[in-house]
């Protein structure tokens, strides 16, 4: 950790960074998972896909910065490397099988709801610290990732998504998320 004049302690500021840093990682995968499904998505919808997922793309980008700016505003350092990244990413593998459509949408709905349960997690954890500006941070990126979220589901229909039992998902990869 650098020196600095940040009102927040250097335990609360360590904790934050550790737990930045971990969704940086997810961030980071997020971001190139999104991708490899641009780059290669093929079928009837291709173009209006293809556009979507680069959209994805950008605003997860966006949050890369984010959480990194974050991260060294609190006197950390980022570890956003694609290497860190492989290393530390808790988010599932992307299968580099699939081409259709319907496969890209459910692989990227899977993992974006998997990351958003991972964000909305870290909003609490940073609250309960007492770090109320990286759980607004955490925010932020949790309001983007439900509505990539919901443009990603919005292309697949209720039996692709999963079926609703008393208001909760029960869809095949829904899980509660830890701040791990």
């Amino acid at each position: 950790m650098y020196a600095t004049r940040n009102g927040l302690s250097l335990s609360i500021r360590t904790q934050s960074v550790a737990l930045l840093n971990r969704r940086l990682a997810d961030a980071v995968d997020l971001g190139a998972q999104v991708k490899q499904a641009h780059w290669n998505v093929r079928g009837a919808s291709f173009i209006a896909l293809h556009e979507l997922f680069d959209e994805v793309a950008t605003r997860v980008k966006d949050q890369v910065d984010l959480l990194a700016e974050r991260i060294t505003a609190l006197g950390g350092v980022a570890l956003g490397t694609v290497e860190v990244a492989a290393k530390t990413s808790s988010l599932k593998p992307y299968p580099l099988d699939i081409r259709a459509g319907v496969e890209h949408l459910q692989a990227l709905s899977g993992v974006v709801a998997d990351f958003g349960s991972k964000i909305r997690a870290a909003i609490d954890a940073t609250a309960g610290w007492g770090d109320a500006t990286t759980s607004d941070v955490f925010t932020q990126i949790s309001r983007e990732v439900d509505k990539d979220l919901w443009l990603l589901e919005a292309h697949l229909d209720a039996r692709e998504v999963g079926q609703r039992v008393d208001g909760d998902a029960v869809a095949s990869g829904a899980r509660e998320a830890s701040i791990a």
